[in-house]
């Protein structure tokens, strides 16, 4: 009896066939991202209309304006990146611009100056340069639209 209560908890505990499930999700809706693999080595401009992963090496300028670009723990990169995020996880040398948010984890260097909406700097990075936030594009379109009446109340109501 004991033999067959042991077999039947395992019949009965199905989350294997819940955890086949998952991955099953993922690979329904993918995240198209390019990625340049440890051993590729690229000079020039790179620009694209997808997220890109750098774990290679790259020099020159990297534009993807609408879309991530990450470097990987072994990327290199010597450039100037203009996106809509950026994640460094490696070595960065260059200005970044970002309409979203620049993040550098704690492995992470950048020596470059950045313009962005928003920043994140874990312990441990490394960052040598300035810094300039800037109201995201969309933020400052919506709230521009709300201050105007606001503005005009508060100078008549000064004028009486």
């Amino acid at each position: 009896m004991l033999h067959s209560s042991d077999n039947a908890p395992k019949a009965q505990f199905t989350p294997s066939t819940l955890n086949p499930a998952a991955p099953v999700k993922t690979v329904t809706s993918p995240i198209e991202q390019a990625t340049i693999g440890r051993t590729l080595v690229i000079k020039g401009e790179v620009s694209g209309s997808e997220s890109l992963y750098i774990d290679g090496k790259i020099e020159g300028t990297l534009t993807f304006k609408d879309h991530r670009v990450t470097v990987g723990r072994n990327g290199v990169v010597q450039a100037n990146i203009s996106a809509r995020e950026v994640v460094i996880m490696g070595k960065v040398t260059g200005n970044v611009e970002c309409s979203d948010r620049v993040d550098i984890r704690s492995e992470g260097s950048l020596t470059g100056d950045v313009v962005s909406s928003r920043i994140s700097v874990e312990d441990g990075a490394m960052l040598r340069g300035s810094v300039q936030l800037t109201p995201g594009a969309e933020k400052k379109d919506s709230s521009s639209k709300h201050e105007a009446p606001k503005t005009f109340g508060a100078a008549a109501g000064k004028t009486n």
